[in-house]
């Protein structure tokens, strides 16, 4: 009984009573009127004939003999008429009624004179002398003399009390008689009907529902079926089969994230453990040979120690950065930037490690490049990333081209290509994903893999993309773009 259906049926059952009972109810006062009009019309002009036969009033006065004549002879042909004579402000000056309980004095002129103007055509309902309060159809003519003195009225009540009471008996029992016979069977069709439409419209929604169900209880595959249509429940079906994708999406995504943080981790630690060790054997070096150790082998150990604590504090400052970039805390502090200076200025900083494996580094920057708006300290962070890895996956005597050139929409676009394998294609789509790493000893080299990340959420930042070319072969070129401030 909770369910939707059970509910819009109880409901349509019920407008079904209430119209059923509005009909009863309209039928029997409309069945009503038309007895009480169809009355009037039929015996509009009975007064005017009882005034054509008999003369109402003699000298002045009523005439009581010949009006007691012709009036019991109009009841005895139909005893279900009162007759009234009315002075000219309506006070009953004699009557004719069955049982003589006439409880009124005076009867209202005013439906009279409007039945009489009407000529009788108009439907209009009259005092009931018998029944104070209540309304009865009538016929009614005035009795004029000889000089067309108004003497009074003929009013004549068309249905008796006696008579409204058989009526209404009578139409009381039509009445239930159609609503057991038309109004019951038309109910029961109707009801039937009803039911079947309810039933047929709510079909997509019990699927809905179902499939719903079976999502809740673990089947994360199941889905509604299309419909081509744009009803609600083609709407709700196609937005709940999105909704399971999405889900089922994040969920592939947090299982890959919650993989690729157990792999970064685990190479955090190594990285974390390698420069960590290294720093501790080479103090416990120092520590234990003290004062026989010369002054050779001590500047070299120091100067071991500071690279492992160069490398160990990178490694934390990628991480720290990553963390803040993701989480949206990451400030920006734009300012003015001319894109030569700052590109000469990074390149020049990677020139003694380039020599170092015999790579070339080209550049190619336009004169006429337009000021761009950055964070300083975030794009040459890009910059020195980019560079950095050029560098590293760059082999002995490869080379390294940083191009930049103003391009359409006054942006300016920034290209770092070096030589070398390149990226594998089936690593091209994801290396920019965050704890996304390449595998290292495959490619020889060391690092966090952390360094194409924080470049994409640096960008991203800066309302712009990175994009990459490789042939997974010979070469590998990172490009972005910059609007103009």
């Amino acid at each position: 009984m909770k369910s939707l259906f059970w509910r819009i049926s109880l409901s349509f059952i019920l407008v079904l009573l209430l119209v059923g009972c509005s009909y009863i109810f309209i039928t029997a006062s409309t069945a009503q009127r038309y007895f009480q009009e169809t009355t009037q019309r039929l015996n509009s002009s009975v007064a005017k004939y009882l005034t054509e036969e008999v003369k109402p009033f003699k000298d002045g006065k009523v005439n009581d003999e010949a009006l007691s004549m012709i009036m019991h002879s109009m009841m005895a042909v139909n005893p279900a008429i009162e007759v009234y004579l009315l002075d000219p402000e309506g006070e009953i000056l004699s009557y004719v009624v069955f049982d003589q309980l006439v409880k009124l004095k005076r009867v209202d002129l005013h439906p009279i004179n409007q039945f009489i103007a009407a000529d009788g055509d108009d439907f209009v309902m009259g005092d009931d002398p018998r029944n104070p309060g209540e309304k009865s159809v009538f016929s009614a003519t005035s009795v004029q003399d000889e000089s067309g003195r108004l003497l009074g009225y003929v009013y004549i009540i068309l249905a008796s009390e006696k008579y409204e009471t058989i009526a209404s008996g009578l139409l009381g029992n039509y009445s239930l008689q159609l609503t057991y016979n038309s109004l019951f069977v038309t109910l029961v069709v109707a009801l039937l009907i009803g039911l079947g439409l309810i039933a047929w419209l709510t079909r997509h929604l019990r699927i809905i529902v179902k499939t719903v169900e079976e999502f809740k209880d673990g089947n994360l595959k199941a889905r509604v079926p299309e419909y081509k249509s744009t009803s609600e429940f083609a709407v709700l079906g196609e937005t709940f089969n999105h909704m399971a994708d999405r889900i089922l999406a994040n969920i592939d995504e947090l299982k890959k994230v919650d993989s690729l943080r157990r792999e970064l981790i685990a190479n955090v630690s190594h990285d974390l453990r390698n420069p960590l060790a290294i720093i501790n054997g080479y103090i416990e070096t120092l520590q234990m040979k003290g004062g026989h150790i010369s002054e050779e082998e001590r500047n070299k150990y120091l100067t071991i120690i500071g690279d492992s604590t160069d490398k160990l504090t990178k490694l934390v400052s990628d991480l720290f950065d990553l963390s803040k970039l993701e989480s949206g805390q990451m400030q920006l502090k734009m300012e003015n930037l001319n894109m030569q200076e700052l590109l000469l200025d990074t390149s020049l900083k990677y020139e003694l490690l380039a020599k170092s494996k015999n790579i070339k580094i080209n550049t190619a920057i336009s004169a006429a490049l337009p000021v761009v708006k950055a964070d300083f300290y975030l794009l040459d962070r890009v910059i020195q990333n980019l560079l950095d890895n050029a560098v590293k996956y760059t082999p002995q005597d490869g080379t390294i081209w940083i191009e930049v050139s103003k391009v359409a929409d006054a942006a300016v676009q920034v290209k770092v290509k070096n030589t070398g394998k390149g990226i594998p294609k089936e690593d091209l789509n994801s290396i920019f994903d965050r704890y996304y790493m390449i595998d290292r000893e495959r490619e020889g080299v060391e690092g966090s893999g952390l360094g194409l990340a924080i470049v994409k959420r640096i960008l991203e930042l800066h309302g712009s993309q990175i994009h990459i070319e490789s042939d997974s072969e010979s070469y590998t070129a990172f490009q972005f773009e910059l609007s103009a401030a």
